[in-house]
């Protein structure tokens, strides 16, 4: 552990090199609580040039904790629709919520009322509460734990709980209290730039002198890979019906009831966003997607104006969710008439983002236009 000298200079080069080289982002540009909270809830698991032009868009339409309370939460979706898990999104406005309802429209400023939040853990709680509100808890998170791992030069699952509780208590050790608020970023900034997962620049490191990793040859050796789990394949078969206006149908938001989904499970796939009518198959997708059509939503007498219901293959569309790896099988089916399908909507297709809809369903419906 650095202690005295060591630890006063480690802070002194850190803080003066991130002053002097972060990064112009648009939520550094002030504290407010509100705006740091946004940032931190879209970066999780997406990087930071993904983020940017949704979080301005987003602010924009959402500029306040009320808005984003008050606002339907398909309209929230909508402006999310893209950055992916979709939790994140409903979380955000569940909470906004709850702060408008028992904190005046206020961020709490306590980390108990702030991790009683929706979709608030404890990384999340230490980043806004030190960068809004400049208290003092040390942020850890994938970037933090790798720069405390190589300094330190921690083998081993860094995810393992009793390894991860370690490194919280050296990111509690070395936080700057005096500046919380820029020590977290800091140390978050140098992971996302200098200290990064492969090939590290070590000789740009404001730190590096410090770093036992470096000292040891290994820094390239830390963190250990995490073993990945095995990817699974998924076929689907999406109907995309289209009438002579160029509009065509989309399902709703399906509901997950409690009990155990499978990695076929299309409610997950689709992130519970509107989607055309998908099905999870086996056999050949034509024949089963037609099965389906005529059985489940009753299309045996919603012909095409040829009297047939027929089904223009697309080609395959490719998607990944988390380990799942999906093909798409998608169809188009001109009809004269969009069918009256249980809580559909009809919309243009080449206007889909007018409503919430997954990066999958965004392929689909390219693959149409096409």
């Amino acid at each position: 552990m650095l202690t005295g000298t060591k630890l006063r200079a480690f802070r002194k080069s850190l803080l003066a090199w991130f002053r002097q080289f972060q990064r112009d982002l648009p939520w550094r540009r002030d504290r407010d609580a509100y705006r740091v909270w946004l940032s931190e809830i879209m970066l999780q698991q997406t990087r930071v040039a993904a983020v940017i032009p949704y979080y301005e868009r987003f602010l924009e339409h959402f500029p306040t904790v009320s808005a984003l309370a008050e606002a339907p939460t398909e309209e929230v979706l909508r402006f999310w629709s893209g950055l992916g898990y979709y939790s994140r999104a409903r979380n955000l406005q569940r909470a906004a919520q709850q702060i408008v309802a028992k904190h005046a429209g206020e961020f709490p400023e306590d980390q108990e009322n702030a991790l009683a939040l929706p979709g608030i853990g404890a990384y999340t709680a230490a980043a806004i509460l030190s960068i809004a509100f400049d208290q003092g808890h040390a942020v850890l998170d994938g970037n933090v734990a790798r720069v405390l791992a190589r300094l330190f030069a921690i083998r081993g699952d860094l995810r393992e709980p009793a390894r991860w509780q370690r490194l919280q208590r050296s990111a509690d050790e070395l936080l700057e209290r005096k500046a919380p608020g820029d020590w977290n970023q800091a140390m978050m900034e140098l992971g996302a730039t200098i200290c990064t997962p492969r090939a590290p620049q070590c000789l740009l490191c404001p730190v590096a002198k410090h770093c036992a990793a470096r000292k040891q040859g290994i820094q390239e050796e830390i963190p250990e890979k995490r073993k990945k789990r095995t990817p699974v394949s998924v076929t689907l078969a999406a109907a995309v019906f289209v009438n002579p206006q160029g509009d065509t149908v989309l399902l709703p938001p399906p509901r997950t009831g409690s009990e155990k989904v499978g990695a076929d499970h299309v409610p997950t796939l689709v992130s519970k966003m509107w989607h055309f009518p998908t099905i999870a198959v086996t056999g050949d997708p034509r024949t089963e997607l037609e099965r389906h059509l005529k059985s489940e939503c009753a299309l045996d007498k919603k012909r095409s104006s040829s009297g047939m219901l027929s089904l223009v293959a697309l080609g395959r569309v490719r998607h990944s969710v988390t380990y799942r790896q999906i093909t798409i099988c998608a169809f188009r089916i001109p009809v004269a008439k969009l069918p009256l399908l249980d809580g559909a909507k009809a919309v243009a297709l080449n206007e889909l983002a007018s409503v919430p809809i997954s990066n999958l369903t965004r392929k689909i419906g390219r693959a149409a236009l096409a």
